[in-house]
């Protein structure tokens, strides 16, 4: 091949890349001018063996796509894909053991899927590569602190984050309110320092993570103590065990506490609500949104 054909097939690529970027940043700014709207759905797309509700079940593209596909048509605003469990106990996943994971099945999902896509991960080249294939999120369990590179990888790639409050281990005796909020006064000045905007950030408590089933209900209970800091707060309970001691076990049982203790958390503030049952939460926040609209506070 002569060079320019060479020079004009990479023209071609660096357009269709540019194209993309172009839907991409589309897309996020749609979505995140959904927020404060009504209650916005993420549904959850895990590729793993091993989470702790639906390991193995969506690992095949085949399986994957109709997964996404379903929660889309069932109303979710954003598919949220991971390919790393982040239950506790679980196994770290090499980085090119979760590419391997992530890479097919967001490059198809990218192709097939007219909802935005985001990235639940903690390592900053799966999060680029996963910006490259479409995804508009970055949804990081350690808020920008795990990784030195992330936080410019989210500027440079111009998606928005999720800041996530997480810790090694936990500790019964602390106010976890307040080492929240240390945690993301820190990540926060983290995202300043690498010029990501404000706009495109969202905060979440990190309920289930490094936390005792009672610092997880108060994390739900004082939500509203987060309003000061004026950003988008995602709350994921979904189906996590610390809502086992409130209810029976059993599905329906999981699927009960989940949607009270979201309607709750949405009562108090928080507004994108990471999930499996997308069907169960779109009815629910359809009456909850109606009833909130007609009589407001």
């Amino acid at each position: 091949m002569d060079g320019g054909a060479l020079a004009l097939r990479g023209s071609g690529r660096a357009k269709r890349e540019e194209l993309m970027q172009s839907d991409a940043r589309a897309k996020r700014d749609a979505f995140l001018g959904k927020i404060g709207s009504r209650a916005i759905i993420m549904g959850i797309l895990n590729l793993t063996p091993d989470s702790f509700s639906d390991g193995g079940r969506f690992q095949t593209l085949d399986a994957a796509l109709a997964q996404a596909k379903k929660m889309v048509a069932e109303g979710c605003d954003i598919v949220d894909v991971g390919g790393e469990s982040t239950r506790p106990g679980a196994a770290p996943v090499p980085e090119a053991e979760e590419l391997e994971r992530v890479e097919p099945i967001l490059a198809e999902l990218a192709r097939g899927l007219d909802a935005p896509l985001s990235i639940d991960t903690y390592k900053a080249a799966v999060a680029r590569r996963a910006a490259e294939l479409g995804a508009i999120l970055i949804n990081d369990v350690w808020g920008l602190q795990y990784d030195s590179g992330m936080a410019d990888t989210v500027a440079e790639t111009e998606t928005a984050v999720v800041i996530m409050h997480n810790r090694a281990q936990k500790d019964a005796a602390i106010d976890i309110l307040a080492d929240i909020r240390r945690f993301f006064d820190r990540s926060l000045a983290l995202a300043q320092a690498a010029g990501i905007p404000r706009a495109r950030i969202i905060l979440d408590p990190g309920v289930g993570f490094g936390k005792t089933s009672r610092q997880n209900v108060e994390a739900v209970a004082r939500i509203g103590e987060l309003r000061d800091y004026r950003l988008p707060v995602l709350i994921g309970v979904s189906r996590k065990s610390f809502l086992g001691s409130l209810v029976e076990v059993g599905v329906e049982g999981r699927l009960i506490a989940t949607l009270a203790a979201n309607l709750t958390a949405a009562a108090s503030g928080a507004a994108i609500f990471r999930v499996h049952d997308v069907a169960e939460h779109v009815a629910a926040f359809k009456v909850f949104d109606t009833i909130r609209g007609a009589y407001p506070r």
